[in-house]
């Protein structure tokens, strides 16, 4: 299977991605990983990379994409899937993304979002800050990049929604049950992506089935 994640800070993207890569034996393709390797490696993107990170800029959404392009290439070539984690961020990015993943034949069958409520990211976010020592993660700061990401991302997921290719999970429940959920609605939209195309598909809400069920 392909798979984007979309998913707020503190929401468990990272969790749930190395989670889904693992069930599914395909890449985890996490950006940030990308960015590190390729630096460590001092590859000519790794360069490209430094050159801009020194200059305490961001990294351009070219060099990014490139990344990215460089991993579906080779998950391609090795027959798999990936689950990509990181991007797309904004509108911009998620049409790039798209155009690059059909020139490789490598669109994604599913965008998985991952909601939870701002109340509950920001006390997550503050928690993992006290435990990591990161004075400068506080609360108006997490509450601006939660403002950010809602004003960003909104289109995004309207977008896959009209796709038909967006599936939106309750991630305010404990880690595990929130991943035995995920797991089991990939699962059942496995043998569909083959033969539903994109278009004649619906978006899928998870998000009520905890309270339908008691949880």
């Amino acid at each position: 299977m392909r798979i984007l994640l979309i998913a707020p800070p503190g929401a468990g993207k990272g969790t749930q991605g190395a989670l889904i890569a693992t069930h599914f034996g395909i890449p985890h393709i996490a950006t940030g990983d990308l960015l590190r390797d390729h630096v460590a490696r001092g590859t000519e993107l790794g360069n490209a990379i430094k050159h801009h990170l020194d200059q305490g800029g961001l990294v351009p959404d070219e060099i990014v994409l490139e990344m990215v392009e460089e991993a579906f290439a080779t998950a391609k070539e090795a027959g798999l899937g990936y689950v990509l984690d990181g991007l797309p961020r904004n509108m911009a990015q998620a049409r790039a993304l798209y155009e690059t993943a059909v020139k490789l034949e490598m669109t994604a069958d599913v965008a998985l979002h991952l909601k939870a409520a701002d109340s509950e990211l920001v006390r997550r976010l503050l928690a993992r800050a006290a435990l990591e020592h990161r004075s400068d993660d506080t609360a108006e700061i997490i509450g601006k990049r939660l403002a950010l990401y809602h004003e960003v991302t909104a289109p995004i997921v309207d977008w896959y929604a009209e796709r038909g290719i967006l599936v939106s999970v309750d991630a305010m429940r404990p880690v595990e049950q929130v991943g035995r959920e995920v797991l089991a609605a990939l699962e059942v939209l496995r043998p569909l992506v083959a033969h539903v195309p994109p278009g004649a598909r619906r978006p899928i809400d998870l998000t009520g089935l905890g309270a339908a069920f008691g949880n």
